[in-house]
């Protein structure tokens, strides 16, 4: 019989953190939704002591929407030494970030370059980790063809693209917390690969938007210089299931 775990999930009430609570629970472990909402707040360090006694592993998908790299550095940095540091002193095994595939790559966008500090605190914890780099979510597709439209016409960077869903991500990082500690990282990416056109396309599609779609190799990435790779794996990487079509339909 598997042993029942306690994982505690930063950003537990989010939409990863909260697939991935309900996964946990579903399989018949405790699962701790932790969030600022509920007086556990990494960042400032209040109600770790009492949310990580006797936790098994902590899913860290906490998050800060900023374009300020010093806050959002800050954030990262300062929450990820606060819940390893306390998870050292509560004697968890098992530190679980969610990051981005090819941050390293992007620092030039503030966010990339938080997640980049971020991961480096967790690595010189002296915790036990896994990093899971995931690429981008189907969900954020409709806020990504926002973001690049300008008079009419939705123009993206000229790269290919491979979208997951957030099923996809919450799964594998509740398989992630109830393994063992990989000690590195582990990059994570949708079943399909194409251009970052022909995305935004079939999703403008589906909500029948008519806008035309144009792929312009001078456009960056929120700030980020990118070449055809930038937003994909490299050949080893775990592939989810649920295409850009299945979740629409979904």
């Amino acid at each position: 019989m598997t042993k029942m775990k306690k994982i505690v999930v930063i950003g537990g009430t989010g939409l990863i953190g909260s697939k991935a609570v309900k996964l946990l629970q579903d399989a018949g472990h405790e699962a701790v939704a932790a969030s600022s909402r509920n007086g556990i707040n990494a960042y400032t360090g209040e109600g770790l002591e009492a949310a990580l006694t006797g936790a098994d592993a902590v899913i860290d998908v906490s998050n800060m929407m900023s374009f300020d790299k010093a806050a959002i550095t800050d954030f990262f940095e300062t929450s990820s030494r606060n819940l390893t540091s306390a998870e050292r002193a509560a004697g968890v095994r098992h530190h679980v970030l969610l990051s981005i595939v090819n941050a390293d790559q992007l620092t030039a966008n503030p966010y990339m370059a938080g997640k980049l500090a971020q991961e480096e605190a967790v690595v010189s914890s002296g915790q036990a980790y896994t990093i899971v780099r995931a690429t981008q979510f189907h969900e954020f597709i409709e806020t990504l063809a926002g973001a690049y439209a300008a008079d009419g016409v939705v123009k993206v960077p000229d790269i290919h693209f491979q979208p997951i869903a957030a099923d996809d991500v919450a799964a594998t990082l509740v398989e992630a917390a109830l393994g063992e500690p990989k000690n590195g990282t582990v990059d994570l990416a949708g079943p399909e690969r194409a251009t970052f056109k022909s995305f935004i396309r079939a999703y403008l599609g589906s909500k029948s938007d008519a806008r035309p779609v144009a792929a312009d190799a001078a456009v960056d990435y929120f700030g980020a210089p990118v070449v055809t790779g930038s937003l994909v794996p490299g050949e080893d990487y775990i592939k989810g299931r649920i295409t850009l079509t299945e979740w629409l339909k979904a």
